[in-house]
């Protein structure tokens, strides 16, 4: 790993918990392997292309890397549904672009939550947000999602020795019924399985954030402790 410089952002309005206050820590790297980046996941590190993240909260610690027991995972009702519903839903693995048809998707899945669950207005562009998430320090996988032929959804992850990590997915709402983001998970705990990697790994969980909700229902899992340790956690359900 070669690190170029870190920083932390002062403290503002938490994104996750609305009565809370927030302070995140960057490192923005130059080299990164996928193995090293799995080891800053161990230690509580998320990543934005070439920029690694983590909460450094004064009196918080909400946030909490969760990830997914691939091997002895469980689906629930819903979840065997959803993989019903999406029996005809084609999964193509590739390298990401960016390209107008992903960054109308993009638009269109950003205003859809903008309107139904308060997101904000997006400050960038669409086309540079893209671009900055896939420009990454080693290489990360675009999984395109089609129905009947058409793209319904992008899922960007990066392959590391023990798992798979999820960056950012964004979908067409006109699918929703189909429960996109689970179906994800879904198919990145399958694809998981196949290669024999443990680990799905979710990002950050949030209890009490209704965006993040559904993470905890992939069971079993288990989350980071503050004192660097996974522990097994209890479901959502």
């Amino acid at each position: 790993m070669l690190s170029v410089y870190r920083f932390k952002t002062p403290p503002s309005q938490c994104q996750y918990l609305a009565d809370r206050n927030w302070q995140l820590e960057y490192e923005i790297v130059a080299m990164l392997s996928a193995k090293e980046y799995e080891q800053k996941i161990n230690q509580g590190w998320r990543k934005f292309g070439s920029a690694l993240f983590r909460p450094q909260c004064q009196s918080c610690t909400a946030c909490e890397s969760l990830r997914v027991l691939v091997d002895q995972f469980k689906p629930n009702r819903n979840q065997r549904r959803v993989t019903k519903a999406n029996k005809d839903t084609e999964l193509r693995i590739v390298n990401p672009t960016v390209t107008k048809e992903k960054i109308d998707l993009y638009i269109k899945h950003h205003e859809h939550h903008t309107e139904t669950k308060g997101w904000p207005k997006r400050e960038n562009s669409p086309a540079q947000t893209i671009a900055s998430m896939i420009k990454n320090p080693f290489p990360m996988q675009e999984w395109q999602y089609y129905r009947d032929g058409k793209l319904i959804a992008i899922s960007y992850i990066d392959p590391l020795p023990l798992g798979f990590s999820g960056v950012y997915f964004y979908y067409d709402p006109e699918y929703r019924h189909l429960s996109p983001g689970t179906w994800i998970v879904l198919s990145m705990i399958e694809q998981a399985k196949a290669t024999l990697k443990p680990y799905v790994y979710l990002g950050y969980y949030v209890q009490k954030c209704g965006s993040m909700e559904y993470k905890a229902k992939f069971d079993p899992h288990e989350v980071l402790t503050p004192d660097l340790e996974w522990v097994p956690h209890e479901s959502s359900e």
